[in-house]
């Protein structure tokens, strides 16, 4: 299957789920690249544009593919969850991120697996702990046991990050972040 039946298969079944009436996020980039990226679901902007990684984690994902020398176009990027999991704030009463739920991951994970699958590459990249979760099918995987390293699964090479958002709401793991870049470079 290639990735556009894929796409079209999250598409179909969807509508026929709980999310009918939810923004789908599909993943993007080139269909034949080497590096596979994985986030855990849109945020609020990926949900208006229905494009992956906009926003502030975009724009650290950007930097952080310019650190390793490589485009967003060079990459294929995609969500675990392909909706926006929220709750909705009780100050405000708008949607406030949330990570996604247990009948979200069983919904979306094999789709995603069926994604790798069409993309084929030769190093999936996973972004936080519920990527590499999704990927290594184990619950209890922390990113902290595996980010910087190199695993194998899938019959691929994969390499785990903390997420770029998270250098955001925690500055602590800003040189960790950049040391495990500069490991993922020497991989690619």
């Amino acid at each position: 299957m290639n990735i556009d039946e894929v796409n079209k298969r999250i598409i179909e079944d969807a509508k026929n789920s709980d999310y009918k009436d939810r923004v789908i996020v599909l993943g993007e980039g080139k269909k034949n690249a080497k590096i596979f990226m994985i986030g855990e679901a849109p945020g609020g902007d990926e949900e208006k544009t229905g494009r992956p990684f906009v926003g502030k984690a975009g724009k650290n994902l950007s930097e952080f593919l310019e650190i390793v020398g490589l485009k967003r176009e060079d990459i294929y990027i995609s969500n675990v969850v392909k909706i926006r999991p929220f709750n909705l704030s009780p100050k405000t009463g708008k949607p406030v991120n949330r990570t996604p739920n247990r009948k979200e991951l069983e919904f979306f994970t094999p789709y995603l697996i069926e994604e790798i699958e069409a993309i084929n590459p030769d190093i999936i990249v996973t972004l936080g702990n519920t990527s590499l979760r999704a990927v290594l099918n184990d619950k209890k995987a922390v990113i902290g046991d595996y980010h910087g390293k190199i695993t194998e699964v899938l019959d691929k090479k994969l390499f785990a990050l903390y997420h770029p958002a998270s250098i955001i709401y925690n500055r602590s793991l800003k040189d960790t972040y950049y040391d495990d870049l500069d490991k993922l470079k020497n991989v690619l």
